[in-house]
């Protein structure tokens, strides 16, 4: 759809928006965004595209501090997961959890984010799901904390990890906001 104009970058069709389509860029420089992405959205044809600001996301990778290849985790993982021509469907959505949970100490904290991750490993596990965290504390204008993709072979498996999140201790408890949704089907990627 946008051709070699965005080397390096996918786009989904939205789901939600017959007529909209979503963009995912990465790059290791920040000012990318704004220097080499942004221009072309003001070049023909793509001008006349419409902006959904509630559906712009920007994060960064972090880790866990438990990775053992911290390179990969940071820099490939998210890059491959994207890429993934076996995993066309995706689900975007930015969430910010309550100051409560900045309180527990790291001990109550660790075990509330285990009961998550091993969730989301089951899936991982049986290629059901996958993710990409990015951390956008300080860089989201709706004071965001962390922009989730989710990517997966079908979507009802993608709809099904979400509401099993939803019951985790995390969620149900601590996350103050959880949205606006992206949801899409890759229908062109390049690396």
């Amino acid at each position: 759809m946008l051709g070699g104009a965005l080397e390096g970058q996918g786009s989904p069709a939205d789901v939600n928006n017959p007529s909209g389509i979503g963009l995912l860029t990465w790059s290791k420089d920040p000012g990318d965004f704004v220097t080499k992405v942004r221009p072309i959205f003001g070049c023909q044809p793509y001008h006349k595209l419409v902006q959904q600001p509630e559906h712009t996301m920007l994060g960064r990778t972090y880790s866990s501090g438990f990775e053992p290849d911290l390179k990969f985790w940071l820099l490939e993982r998210p890059k491959q997961t994207a890429l993934n021509d076996e995993w066309p469907w995706a689900v975007w959505y930015p969430l910010r959890r309550s100051g409560a949970f900045s309180r527990l100490d790291r001990k109550e904290q660790g075990g509330i984010l285990r009961e998550h991750a091993v969730i989301g490993r089951a899936y991982g596990e049986k290629d059901l799901a996958h993710d990409i965290r990015l951390a956008c504390h300080g860089i989201d204008k709706n004071d965001n904390e962390f922009v989730i993709g989710l990517v997966v072979k079908e979507l009802y498996p993608l709809s099904h990890v979400v509401q099993s999140m939803r019951k985790t201790r995390q969620t149900s408890e601590y996350i103050t906001q959880m949205g606006p949704f992206f949801v899409g089907r890759a229908v062109w990627r390049s690396n």
